[in-house]
């Protein structure tokens, strides 16, 4: 098709912002671009799609997040508000969690890809946990992605506080999904090795997920350093801060996201950078839980490769990027702390990156020939003067989600003229209504 009469901003290493723009997609990539005029001369027989002015950027990208947690959404939990990190871990997500049955995790899945939808996402990095369902829960969430028409990569949390036997079950499970991704019609699927924290992971669990996941050839996806109780508890189990430990138990490397890294010191940061580890940013999550702000422009400094993330939270990954750059202000007193290009790179440059580690020759995070035709529309039509240098700054001050309208991923039109267009969301959502209402009542 041939997407005429739009503002594109194409982002990249040279940014450009093309008026009255075109695109022309064959397949699942960009073949051409240019102004509308050359384009429709160029290929006067193509199906057009008249995009009315309206702005197109590159889909959003997440780095991190986590399906199961879509029920918790207006739930109230009974008795005194947990008073810190820990207690909201016992009090609502090792609840949660163990409450879900896998019809809850299909459903909790496919909430959120609509979610992912509607707000211009189409590229998600999970992790995912039900203790009572481990045995196929990877599998029912790669259907919902399929079904969906989004890209995402999964894994299962592996972890010792339910005892052995289900860490057991959580490492056959991010092994048993990782063999079943061989078929080129799987190819909007990836695969990760999941982890808790250090902080419910035994020296010899880490140890088998290692020898498990090196066979297989990934790379890990655990969190770290979230709150300061998983320091005290490294230092107090191996006399080791966090990252030290994990890094020493085979855990750190490349293709592995350290997640928050929250409560981490320069030794650590100088450890993440030298191993070449990822880490994930997701300030709004951070906030809510009251456990701090990372200090991301420090990683930057030392070269530590940070993406963004949202934790669970909603999918629009817009929100996560004002949220970066207010908290950062905010947390240092400074406002020059967190510019806006700096955001800009962590929630596109820097997530391609990170996509590329599960999907090596995927092109995301830019609009040019050979990338991916992965595009979202937004109805924004500024009052002041828009251009590729100020984009960073109309994206944080101007752009809403509401204002998003249509969502491809990789050529297929997953949402046009806000009408999704692979899922019924009507009917998931009276389904997923009912389900959540029981697992409240199974958590009391």
């Amino acid at each position: 098709m041939l997407i005429t009469h739009a503002r594109i901003a194409t982002l990249g290493d040279e940014p450009r912002l093309i008026e009255d723009g075109a695109l022309l997609v064959w397949g699942d990539k960009i073949a051409d671009m240019g102004k509308t005029a050359d384009l429709t001369t160029r290929y006067p027989s193509e199906e057009r799609w008249d995009a009315e002015g309206q702005l197109i950027l590159p889909a959003s990208i997440c780095g991190h997040t986590h399906f199961y947690g879509a029920f918790a959404r207006g739930m109230a939990i009974p008795g005194e508000p947990p008073a810190n990190f820990p207690q909201i871990l016992e009090s609502l997500w090792w609840r949660l969690d163990k409450a879900l049955t896998l019809e809850d995790v299909r459903y909790s899945a496919l909430v959120c890809l609509i979610d992912a939808i509607r707000h211009g996402t189409t590229t998600l990095i999970d992790h995912h946990a039900s203790p009572n369902a481990i045995e196929g829960s990877l599998e029912v969430i790669a259907r919902a992605v399929e079904e969906a028409g989004l890209r995402a990569s999964l894994c299962y949390e592996v972890t010792d506080r339910d005892g052995p036997q289900r860490a057991r079950a959580g490492i056959e499970e991010n092994v048993r999904f990782a063999r079943s991704l061989t078929s080129e019609r799987r190819r909007f699927l990836a695969a990760s090795f999941g982890l808790h924290a250090s902080l419910t992971l035994s020296d010899e669990t880490l140890a088998d997920c290692v020898a498990a996941a090196r066979d297989l050839g990934l790379g890990f996806h655990v969190h770290v350093a979230e709150d300061a109780a998983d320091q005290e508890d490294s230092l107090r189990k191996s006399g080791k801060r966090v990252v030290h430990r994990l890094g020493d138990a085979g855990i750190l490397g490349p293709q592995t996201i350290a997640v928050h890294c929250v409560h981490v010191d320069a030794s650590e940061v100088l450890r993440l950078a030298e191993t070449g580890t990822w880490v994930t940013h997701q300030p709004r999550s951070n906030m809510n839980n009251g456990v701090g702000v990372a200090p991301v422009e420090d990683m930057l400094q030392a070269r530590v490769r940070v993406a963004l993330g949202n934790d669970g939270f909603s999918n629009n990954m817009f929100a996560e990027m004002k949220a970066a750059y207010l908290v950062h202000k905010l947390a240092r007193r400074d406002p020059r702390a967190m510019p806006g290009d700096v955001v800009m790179r962590l929630a596109y440059a820097n997530n391609a990156a990170l996509a590329r580690v599960f999907w090596p020759d995927l092109r995301l995070g830019e609009l040019a020939p050979g990338a991916s035709a992965d595009l979202v529309f937004l109805d924004y039509h500024p009052t002041t003067p828009l251009t590729a240098e100020n984009l960073p700054w109309h994206i944080l001050f101007g752009v809403e989600a509401s204002m998003v309208t249509a969502t491809v991923c990789a050529g297929r039109v997953l949402m046009r003229d806000r009408k999704l267009l692979t899922l019924d969301e009507e009917a998931i959502t009276a389904r997923s209504r009912e389900l959540a209402a029981q697992v409240w009542r199974r958590l009391g």
